[in-house]
């Protein structure tokens, strides 16, 4: 993951068309064409070992001939000749490359070796970046380069738009052109040989011109870097995103329910959220959405109040409404008598709010201003529909100006033609998003509702669970090392519970007969009523061969159901080897859910945890949710939220409830063993009996990827996100031997946190932020206690003091996106300043750093912070440069191992 060089190729002063040519039905004809057509101020080289001149411009005849080195190397040649031309242009200088040329991997193996040669040659010249092959090329109107053979340069805006389909660039530009929206960046990312949707995410996040951005995405190869870029992308600006081949599932069939139950489209839909990407799935919401996120404030719920002078159409909307689970607002007592005096006495009563057909501007606005000042309002849909006595433009003055005052969304849909088009150009000039129909004004509405949600995900302070286990989950790896090597692809029972067990997750224990009579002899020492299942490695899904025998209570009973089971599963499966059965006791409670908890591993994403309504039909209601591990509380609980069956967890009609607090738990500590085990491929555990008083797992089964056992990964390469590096705690003593745990931050310390900044003086304060504020808020928490743990990190010194923990400290560590330098602040509380803690959290932030394999810190600090300082100066930091008159600057160089 990397914005090196790319300045290269999207800010060039000269750029190289390699393959120039005067033939007009050639790429290297248009490209060139666009260059030198679209008002590029730089300067642009034609090269063409053939001609003198191309479309009227001196030709070279290759780049070492180039009077200067350009900046970027656009290449339009046949793919055999791409790997010359890249060796040419590092000798030359030249670190940005758009190869348009096609020929390569989508053409078989003779293409996939020129891609190997490419990438050889790339490696010679340290920084050189390459964007494609098989690509449209680039756009970025605001420099009016058009590095592309698209038809035409779009308009100077503030969209980035990424496409890994050329074809749909054409397209895509050719109806924003018609529509006068503007790009910031316009970019088809080809094969991504080097140059990848992530780099382009960060790079883009920086460019302060661009305000949302635009995916168009086949597939995503390197997850982690995909989900660190796009989730720091979608903390200060929208990502919309369309997804092609929804429908594309593996034809394998699976070993689990949960791998039957967890199809490609839905784990792309689980990391889209939790990366706080909205997903569209029409084209044509693709930049509606993308403006409509950028320029509203996100609804804070999904409840809609509708003002409309037509019933027709606010049935309609409600419909709509529903249709996609959003809420119908319910007004308020206060409301509905403000509405009775503001309005006829033949208004509708209730939500919609149907001002009437006669509706004059003044009414529409004044219906508008009420409903919104509703505290059980999230955002309000007005509808005008063009009748006789409607003033559709003075409406829509009316509304704008309302609208510009609030503090919530408000949407408008001008139904009609031409005697409406007036009134929505002047709503969308105040900035009121509007639409031709209702549908549509609903659509955007749930987009903000979703978008919402997406970025609480990022923001929601979690709460503190705390989270300890018995026994070392490093010495528990030894331990399941032996029996995951040689065992086999699909684990017992007893095996599989053995894992749950070692994480603290309540499991009832199988014991294996291999007769009728050591059944029974297993059923009396377990206590009747008991469970029998059917015992054997090939058998995945017991109830299919009629492998499971629930509330058997006598001798007589267990004997026949042993001889019974065994022989149907020998008939319906011949060529499994039947071990047995198990025996274990009944677990029956009468207000009690089964739930499914499982895991799996997806090509793309890693692994994937998912949480259900569970039972033999399981696969038949897919009532699931998914989430990309690690899991903390509110990731667990809003996992639980979007089951259709939350309400009857919560307790319905008389029925207790489950124990949700302990629920959750048990997920969180599920979410470390899938965490754990990079070799788990699928894991069930299914049923997950739940009750009001506990959380038992009633069966288990465990896949096991004999792949990753053969070659082993570094930790957590299975997962697209890094969970929290345990690996960064550490105990230390103070000069005066007070005890301090140092350990990176988590979303669960936002409470200590505004603790810390509480007990800090004013001058702390503006030492550590060069700014002052009153109190601190959750939104700033969020920036310093949400860390994405690739990208940035900071350690705390928390000890005990005055009976419970507190954070004394903290330094922070944030990487630049190219990983290679970081930036370093210390903060200490008043009252523990002049102790060693400041020096003691630099040198751990150091030896952080030099593990995380950054090459050198920079800090920045006031002069006359003396102590700051003293302790940088001390630690082997050297004064760069002065920024201003009151701020030094100082840099360290680490040795980092190659």
């Amino acid at each position: 993951m990397s914005i090196l060089n790319l300045d290269k190729i999207f800010n060039p002063h000269r750029v190289a068309v390699i393959g120039a040519s005067d033939s007009p039905m050639s790429v290297g004809y248009t490209v060139l064409r666009n260059l030198i057509g679209s008002g590029f101020r730089g300067v642009v080289y034609p090269v063409n070992m053939r001609r003198e001149s191309v479309q009227g411009i001196e030709a070279h005849k290759d780049i070492p001939s180039l009077p200067h080195p350009p900046d970027l190397a656009v290449i339009c040649t046949p793919a055999r000749t791409v790997p010359g031309i890249i060796r040419e242009c590092g000798e030359a200088g030249t670190r940005g490359i758009v190869i348009i040329s096609a020929g390569f991997r989508e053409v078989g193996k003779e293409g996939r070796d020129l891609e190997r040669q490419v990438l050889e040659e790339q490696a010679k010249f340290d920084g050189m970046r390459v964007l494609g092959p098989n690509c449209l090329g680039i756009i970025v109107p605001k420099l009016h380069l058009n590095a592309s053979f698209a038809a035409a340069t779009p308009d100077k805006g503030h969209i980035g738009f990424i496409s890994q389909s050329g074809a749909l660039c054409t397209s895509v530009l050719d109806w924003a052109i018609d529509e006068g929206i503007g790009f910031s960046y316009f970019v088809s990312v080809g094969n991504m040989l080097d140059v990848s949707i992530a780099d382009l995410t960060d790079y883009f996040g920086f460019a302060t011109e661009t305000e949302s951005l635009i995916l168009y995405i086949e597939s995503i190869s390197e997850a982690r870097e995909f989900m660190s870029a796009a989730r720091a992308f979608a903390r200060t600006k929208p990502i919309v995103a369309f997804k092609a081949g929804r429908f594309t599932e593996s034809a394998q069939a699976a070993a689990s329910h949960t791998g039957a139950m967890v199809g490609v489209d839905a784990v792309y839909a689980a990391a889209f959220q939790r990366a706080g990407i909205e997903r569209i799935f029409q084209i044509e919401d693709m930049f509606d959405c993308a403006e409509l996120l950028a320029r509203q404030r996100p609804a804070k719920g999904d409840r809609l109040a509708i003002i409309t002078n037509a019933g027709g159409p606010g049935v309609m909307t409600t419909d709509a409404l529903i249709d996609r689970n959003g809420h119908l607002a319910e007004l308020s007592e206060e409301t509905l008598a403000k509405l009775n005096e503001a309005l006829p006495a033949f208004w509708s009563r209730g939500n919609p709010v149907d001002v009437l057909g006669d509706a004059p501007p003044e009414r529409f606005a004044k219906a508008l201003q009420i409903v919104l000042e509703d505290k059980g309002v999230d955002a309000v849909l007005v509808i005008l529909t063009p009748q006789a006595m409607t003033n559709p433009t003075g409406t829509a003055m009316a509304v704008g100006e309302v609208a510009n005052q609030a503090h919530k969304p408000v949407l408008a849909a001008w139904m009609g033609g031409h005697t409406v088009s007036d009134g929505a150009d002047l709503l969308t000039e105040a900035g009121v998003p509007t639409y031709n129909t209702p549908e549509k004004a609903v659509r955007a509405f749930m987009h903000l509702v979703s978008y919402s949600r997406n970025l609480a995900i990022l923001h929601e302070t979690p709460r503190d669970i705390p989270m300890s286990f018995t026994l070392d989950r490093q010495r528990l790896r030894g331990v399941f090392d032996t029996i995951l090597s040689e065992g086999s692809e699909v684990l017992s029972e007893n095996v599989s519970k053995a894992f749950l067990e070692a994480y603290e997750i309540p499991v009832t224990k199988p014991y294996l007969a291999r007769s009728a009579e050591e059944a029974v002899r297993l059923a009396r020492r377990e206590g009747y009523p008991v469970v029998m299942k059917i015992h054997s490695p090939q058998i995945s899904h017991k109830t299919d061969v009629g492998g499971v025998a629930l509330n058997l209570a006598s001798d007589d009973v267990v004997a026949r159901a042993y001889e019974r089971m065994v022989a149907t599963a020998a008939e319906k499966r011949p060529e499994a080897n039947i071990v047995g059965v198990t025996i274990q006791r009944m677990v029956s409670y009468p207000s009690s859910f089964e739930l499914i908890v499982g895991a799996k591993k997806d090509p793309v994403f890693g692994a994937v945890i998912m949480i259900g309504m569970g039972g033999t039909a399981a696969e038949v209601f897919r009532d699931r949710a998914l989430g990309l591990p690690p899991l903390n509380e509110s990731l667990a609980r809003r996992m639980l939220e979007s089951l259709k069956s939350w309400p009857l967890l919560l307790g319905y009609r008389g029925k207790p409830g489950a124990n949700i607090d302990r629920l959750i738990e048990v997920i969180m500590r599920f979410s470390y063993l899938v965490a754990d085990y990079p070799e788990i491929k699928e894991i069930d555990v299914n049923p997950l009996l739940v009750t009001p008083e506990a959380v038992i797992a009633l069966d288990a089964r465990v896949v096991v990827d004999e792949e990753m056992i053969a070659h082993p990964v570094r930790p957590y390469a299975h997962l697209a996100i890094r969970p929290y590096p345990d690996e960064f705690v550490a105990e230390r003593r103070l000069k005066d031997g007070t005890e301090v745990t140092l350990r990176p931050i988590k979303p669960e310390d936002e409470p200590m946190w505004h603790e810390l900044l509480g007990g800090c003086s004013q001058e702390s304060i503006w030492f550590r932020f060069s700014y002052l504020f009153k109190q601190t808020t959750h939104e700033m928490a969020t920036r310093y206690c949400f860390i994405d743990y690739d990208r940035e990190i900071g350690i705390v010194a928390e000890a005990e003091e005055d009976g419970g923990r507190k954070l004394l400290g903290v330094g922070r560590l944030v990487a630049d996106a190219n990983h290679e330098t970081a930036e370093y602040a210390v903060l200490v509380v008043d009252r523990w300043q002049g102790r060693g803690l400041g020096g003691l959290l630099t040198d751990y932030c150091l030896e952080v750093a030099e593990r995380w394999g950054v090459k050198g810190v920079v800090a920045e600090t006031a002069k006359s912070n003396a102590r700051a300082l003293a302790t940088l100066r001390s630690r082997g930091f050297d004064d760069e440069d002065e920024k201003e008159e009151d701020v030094v600057i100082l840099r360290k160089t680490l040795a980092v191992e190659s």
